[in-house]
């Protein structure tokens, strides 16, 4: 009988922690695919920001080489054929950053945004809670509402009045209700979005604060806690979050 040749690991790949389809979502995560990234990060952003899309896929990379499913030098042929790229527009006073491969809408890596204007000098412009979540109508407006992001809205919402519990139809509510009607409809055209929930969610809640980071890694927690996947959604509630902590923290 011969022996079976042991398998070449798969290593971690795109699908594995980026929201991509199509051929991308199998590829590996190669060295010279996070190089492309960070180069890209520093011509449109002037740095590579920690824990940002080349991070990520830095950190990716590092693991796959370590363990022999890709070389130092090798570079998925998406990349070097299409490169990396760092697109940005100015949307209501926002700065929308998209981070993708090849541009194409399926090979989106990272979502996020951030006001356009930072005011070092006044403490109270820092990004609050609600500000940010309507960010994320903007960042990943069309995805359907789930109970990983009605969770994340919650704890959002509870820390950004204070009260520790819903407000009666505030946006946490009406996530959960989007949430329960969305587990119901097969379609998803059919669905609640995000951006038809927190789109306005100024005027459903009065009372704010900004963004720490605990409040960050509370939203975290939520969101990761009630996915299925274990994971939080690439410029979801989370994330929006996370970037409006880290930006208060450097001002």
């Amino acid at each position: 009988m011969s022996q079976e040749q042991p398998q070449r690991p798969e290593g971690i790949q795109y699908g594995d922690i980026f929201d991509v389809s199509g051929e991308l979502a199998s590829q590996p995560i190669a060295p010279q695919d996070a190089a492309a990234m960070q180069t890209a990060e520093k011509i449109v952003l002037g740095q590579n920001p920690k824990a940002g899309t080349a991070a990520v896929m830095q950190s990716a990379a590092d693991v796959n080489e370590l363990f022999g499913v890709v070389g130092h030098d090798d570079i998925s042929n998406i990349v070097k054929d299409q490169g990396a790229t760092v697109a940005e527009a100015d949307i209501g006073g926002y700065r929308i950053i998209a981070e993708a491969i090849g541009g194409q809408k399926n090979r989106v890596l990272g979502r996020y945004g951030m006001p356009t204007e930072v005011n070092k000098d006044n403490p109270s412009a820092n990004t609050d809670a609600i500000t940010t979540l309507e960010a994320t109508a903007l960042s990943a407006g069309d995805k359907p509402i789930d109970e990983s992001d009605a969770a994340a809205i919650q704890a959002a919402e509870v820390r950004a009045t204070g009260l520790g519990h819903v407000v009666p139809g505030g946006v946490a509510a009406e996530a959960q209700s989007a949430a329960a009607h969305n587990l119901r409809t097969a379609r998803d055209e059919d669905k609640t979005k995000l951006g038809d929930v927190l789109t306005d969610a100024t005027a459903k809640l009065t009372d704010d604060k900004p963004v720490t980071r605990e409040d960050a890694e509370g939203v975290i927690a939520a969101e990761f806690r009630n996915n299925p996947d274990m994971a939080t959604h690439p410029g979801g509630v989370a994330a929006s979050v996370v970037a409006a902590a880290r930006l208060n923290k450097e001002k």
